[in-house]
């Protein structure tokens, strides 16, 4: 079963610009690859907690939807509030 999630670029980098994407239940996650520039983009807080609900989504690859392309991507580490268990932040491997 095929997870796809869609994804906006980001511009607005740094912990003031993560704390405003939170606070809109937006997020921030990268995207890195070997050899390649780190991207980093956003993702709705709602739509990423249904995709992490599904086992496939450590074990299978995931398609993000960005600017109409689509890049194939494997989640390496997902960070989460210590307290209240909210995702925080989100590492993406390009496949």
């Amino acid at each position: 079963m095929a997870i796809t999630l869609d994804v906006e670029l980001r511009k607005d980098l740094g912990r003031g610009a993560s704390r405003r994407l939170r606070r809109e239940e937006k997020i921030p996650a990268i995207i890195v690859a070997k050899g390649q520039e780190t991207v980093s983009v956003t993702l709705n807080e709602k739509k990423l907690i249904q995709a992490c609900t599904k086992p496939d989504f450590f074990t299978e690859n995931v398609t993000l939807n960005l600017d109409g392309n689509q890049v194939v991507v494997k989640p390496t580490a997902m960070q989460r509030h210590p307290v209240t268990s909210r995702v925080i932040h989100v590492d993406f491997q390009r496949v």
